[in-house]
């Protein structure tokens, strides 16, 4: 929305008060002088103040005048008012903070060179108004008020960017989660689905195995669309106390077998050894917990997408060095990798974690430094490991819950 062309602020507001003096002063010595000529001055005072309230829309050309008006009332007023270099002092202010530094400083020395002209030229030293310390510390309030209007304009600057990088953190921090949240019941979907139609073709008929699987993705698609919801739901910018609508809790490791549920309905066997020595009174703070938790869960997915022939899974976690340590061993033979293909290869999809590669290990990496943590991702003699050690939290404690 376009602001205003014409804004009364606090700061006009404010900048008025020198005004009301000088009518007080105006009122007081009328009788000592021609009523135009003080009303004269007293418009030209008035105006310099009237003029600050185009100052957002229009800095320079509103410098510019009260500059002017400053320019011609001093010499010709009586009142010595302060109304005018007040005005004048907000406008190259605003020139300042609204980035037009050099013209801000060209009319702060074109303003102190009409005040030298008329105090050492054009007056003598018994019509001077203005003594010499005077003059200097004009110089140095209009020094300061310009490099106050510069970083008071840095200092903005600074805070916009602070904040679009922080949306940006914000939107790729949700995008990883819908990115996990998807990845992870889709994989399971597409493989308990494919092996039941590739294993129903050879056996026409026997619609178990059909049931079962159809059960699977009933149940696997359900918890996807609550986790996504409740995903979703941190992009809506509303009060939701306020609108009284339940969000879904944020998943974390108590739910750890859930996923190990799921993993076993694709034949896989799944085991989970959790240790609670040296777990900390407090619990695992909740972003520990979801971390560990979506940890596992894309280390699931990249199973289910690319490990060719595995059989066996072991998730484990422990505490040491003030951290939680998780890990996920396969047993799945090294392949071809590629998009979706068998085996741990190298291609783009893959699980090496190497440059160029899916976006899975990065995706787990990039939660563990978020933390303070680091991960590994590697082949062993006997399949692929992923560990990943996250730092332990205090907020929001959430106890692990042991599985074998």
């Amino acid at each position: 929305m376009t602001p205003p062309m014409y804004r009364m602020d606090r700061v006009t507001l404010i900048a008025g008060l020198p005004l009301l003096a000088d009518s007080v002063l105006f009122a007081v010595r009328r009788a000592e002088a021609s009523l135009v000529h003080l009303w004269l001055t007293w418009l030209l005072g008035a105006a310099a103040w009237a003029l600050l309230g185009l100052r957002h829309r229009l800095p320079i050309p509103v410098g510019v005048l009260t500059m002017i008006a400053a320019v011609v009332y001093y010499p010709l007023s009586s009142l010595d008012g302060i109304t005018p270099v007040v005005a004048f002092v907000v406008a190259v202010y605003t020139m300042s903070r609204a980035g037009h530094l050099v013209a801000a400083v060209t009319l702060a020395v074109t303003s102190m060179l009409a005040m030298t002209y008329g105090e050492f030229v054009a007056s003598t030293s018994e019509q001077r108004h203005v003594d010499n310390m005077s003059m200097v510390l004009f110089e140095g309030w209009f020094l300061a008020v310009i490099a106050f209007g510069h970083a008071m304009r840095v200092r903005h600057a600074y805070q916009e960017e602070s904040e679009r990088r922080a949306a940006v953190a914000e939107r790729l921090r949700i995008a990883r989660e819908i990115h996990d949240v998807l990845g992870h019941s889709i994989s399971l979907i597409n493989v308990q689905a494919g092996a039941a139609l590739h294993r129903s073709a050879k056996r026409p008929g026997e619609t178990a195995e059909l049931t079962r699987a159809l059960e699977f993705v009933r149940d696997t698609s359900k918890d996807a669309l609550r986790e996504l919801r409740g995903t979703l739901g941190m992009l809506r910018q509303v009060d939701e106390e306020a609108a009284g609508a339940p969000t879904s809790p944020t998943p974390g490791w108590e739910r750890i077998g859930d996923l190990a549920d799921r993993a076993r309905a694709t034949g896989l066997t799944v085991t989970v050894r959790t240790g609670r020595e040296g777990l900390p009174p407090g619990g695992v703070g909740a972003g520990v917990s979801l971390a560990a938790y979506r940890i596992v869960q894309e280390a699931l997915t990249n199973i289910a997408r690319h490990a060719a022939g595995a059989t066996t899974v072991l998730i484990e976690a422990r505490y040491e060095d003030g951290a939680l340590r998780v890990s996920v061993e396969d047993d799945g033979k090294a392949g071809n990798g590629g998009n979706g293909g068998p085996g741990h290869g190298h291609g783009p999809g893959s699980r090496s974690g190497e440059p160029g590669t899916g976006s899975g290990i990065g995706g787990m990496r990039e939660r563990c430094r978020a933390l303070g943590g680091e991960l590994t991702a590697a082949h062993t003699d006997s399949g692929f490991r992923v560990t990943a050690r996250l730092p332990l939290m205090a907020d929001r404690p959430t106890a692990l819950e042991g599985q074998s």
